[in-house]
């Protein structure tokens, strides 16, 4: 199951050659109503993940209601795309879903609303019990970072 969110223009030829990792591959999934990753979440961020080399990457695209300064993201949702992109790094090295034990975001430029932004995260240690991953939210125009995450999460253990 893919994600009825498109990838944006000015991304997609980035991301067409990427796999999707799926948070939530089906409807009975425990994430699939989650607000950052949930396909189903009538007013969530609808976060898509794609399988890189170096651990993740994600189209962003942040919706007008989610305007804080004039043009820009509020911080919250900006933080709730990192940490999102944070969890699909943690799934992409670990197999398994993660909760956020911390998380913390430097806010470099304004994140524009309406306007394509690349997410990436990547893999920084696996302690095992727990996994540090970071992240940014990049212009693909100007290659300027405009937020950057850094994480702990605690993957779950199977339930399979």
């Amino acid at each position: 199951m893919t994600s009825s969110v498109s990838i944006p223009a000015p991304l997609s030829a980035y991301f067409a050659p990427l796999e999707e990792l799926l948070h939530a591959p089906s409807a009975d999934d425990a994430y699939h109503h989650c607000f950052g990753c949930g396909p189903a979440h009538p007013t969530g961020l609808h976060v898509r993940c794609f399988k890189t080399k170096e651990g993740v990457a994600s189209p962003v695209w942040i919706a007008k209601q989610y305007e804080g300064p004039p043009g820009a993201a509020h911080g919250g949702i900006v933080a709730a795309f990192l940490d999102e992109i944070l969890a699909g790094t943690v799934l992409r090295a670990t197999g398994r879903p993660g909760v956020t034990g911390e998380l913390t975001v430097r806010y470099r430029r304004p994140v524009p609303i309406e306007h394509a932004v690349l997410g990436r995260g990547r893999l920084v240690t696996d302690h095992g019990r727990f996994v540090d991953v970071e992240g940014e939210l990049v212009d693909p125009e100007s290659n300027e970072i405009l937020a950057t995450g850094k994480g702990r999460f605690f993957p779950l253990k199977s339930t399979a």
